[in-house]
């Protein structure tokens, strides 16, 4: 992108600033995992606690076990900072759903295009050893990493929601309306 997708204005609020409110809705407290917490201070973020990364974290993957370790509640909300079409309705419609998880499921995640969404769902907090032993072991890749277990489909009505803002052209369509 050039720029700090988290920062990137979309309808006059930062993209961070957006997701946090929707997670918000959602739970108590919401964490930011970042190697740059600084970056953020002056968003209006309230029930924000911020995570340090480590800035070389190795990836999505390595700063959510980060996260991980700071957690006390059995599901955490896992989103990406740069899902700009995210309804908060759906969270919740998902939320509603969760206590009739398998008990196996270490995750429960929107299924699309062959791919788990694994940047905007809920994983158990007792993932986190095998998430460990996954990384100490070189993993890196969400999709390799639940490949192995169980995880739980959820519904997903309109696959829109989980648009990413990846690049300039994303951003040019999100911002004409696309």
């Amino acid at each position: 992108m050039g720029e700090d997708k988290a920062l990137i204005s979309v309808q006059g609020m930062p993209l961070l600033q957006r997701v946090c409110g929707i997670a918000a809705s959602c739970a108590d407290t919401v964490y930011v995992v970042t190697p740059w917490p600084e970056r953020y201070q002056h968003l209006d973020l309230p029930n924000c606690q911020f995570i340090r990364e480590s800035p070389h974290s190795q990836g999505p993957l390595v700063g959510f076990a980060q996260g991980l370790t700071q957690v006390k509640t059995q599901w955490v909300l896992l989103l990406a900072c740069d899902l700009p079409k995210l309804r908060v309705e759906v969270l919740q419609d998902w939320i509603a759903i969760l206590d009739s998880v398998d008990d196996d499921a270490i995750a429960a995640l929107a299924h699309h295009s062959k791919r788990w969404e694994v940047l905007c769902g809920f994983y158990r907090l007792r993932c986190l050893p095998q998430l460990l032993q996954f990384i100490n072991q070189g993993g890196r890749s969400f999709q390799r990493w639940l490949k192995d277990y169980s995880v739980e489909i959820l519904p997903l009505s309109n696959p829109e929601i989980l648009f990413n803002c990846n690049t300039p052209e994303d951003l040019t369509l999100l911002r004409d309306g696309s």
